[in-house]
């Protein structure tokens, strides 16, 4: 990838996080949400209609972490076995600790607006578990050391701020549903997230730990629980599709980066 691609993608990439600026704070955009090449709005509408536990299920599987051909490719080996190099790991594990490294986070931040009794205790278990889950994102950041020096790097820390921004106001949108969405959604799409971070874990010799985060049914059983409502449903869809949206972004800006020091090594070593 040239620079004028990698410049392309970060362009590609702040365009959403205005428009979730403006969706959020409820002043409205002209256009749609989302990237231009239809592939999340895509997803989007063909998932609309069904159970909302039914509905988050497809979303996170068309368009979250494990669908995606970067982080998805990621296998456990060493020099050439290995289908992602430990430079590329702590690329992730570095701008994974930007965007969800901090506290509070997506679910604390639902927590504090969510009044649905039914989705308490499995947002204390997804609060706690996420706070290990942070630990162990700080620790495999540390042993996997800095992140690799790569053209744009400023601009690339820019714009995961402002993902970190625009998560940090969908996670305290004051619209009933929204909140929840984005952190169920991080809940379902952290299962492939950590896959990335074990392998990076594995490699610099760490013993990847159990996660505590509440399961894939317990997550959708409780989606489905404080959902039903037609306007509360199109909330949590909307908060799980710019949840899976930054992730995506998050991605393509990583898989932007690894193509450049692909291309330069000399200039990334």
């Amino acid at each position: 990838m040239q620079r004028g691609g990698f410049r392309a993608a970060l362009f590609h990439w702040r365009k959403p996080l205005f428009y979730l600026e403006c969706l959020v704070s409820g002043k409205g955009v002209n256009g749609p949400v989302g990237p231009r090449d239809g592939s999340m709005s895509e997803a989007a509408a063909r998932y609309h209609y069904g159970n909302i536990s039914q509905v988050l299920e497809a979303l996170v599987a068309a368009d979250g972490t494990a669908g995606h051909p970067y982080p998805s490719g990621a296998r456990i080996g060493f020099g050439r076995e290995a289908s992602v190099m430990l430079p590329d790991l702590a690329d992730a594990a570095h701008y994974l600790c930007m965007l969800h490294g901090r506290h509070p986070g997506v679910v604390d931040y639902a927590a504090t607006r969510s009044a649905d009794n039914s989705a308490r205790n499995w947002l204390i278990q997804a609060a706690d578990g996420f706070a290990r889950e942070r630990a162990y994102l700080a620790q495999v950041t540390v042993a996997v050391g800095p992140a690799p020096s790569t053209a744009g790097q400023s601009d690339c820390e820019t714009v995961v701020s402002q993902q970190r921004h625009a998560l940090d106001m969908l996670a305290q949108s004051d619209r009933r549903g929204c909140a929840m969405g984005a952190a169920v959604a991080l809940v379902l799409d952290w299962h492939a997230v950590r896959h990335v971070l074990d392998i990076a874990a594995i490699r610099v010799g760490l013993e990847p730990h159990r996660s505590d985060l509440p399961d894939r049914a317990a997550t959708l059983q409780v989606a489905e629980a404080i959902g039903g409502d037609d306007a509360i449903d199109r909330a949590i869809q909307f908060g799980a599709r710019q949840l899976l949206n930054q992730h995506r972004g998050l991605w393509d800006l990583l898989q932007a980066r690894a193509r450049i020091r692909a291309v330069s090594p000399d200039r990334h070593a």
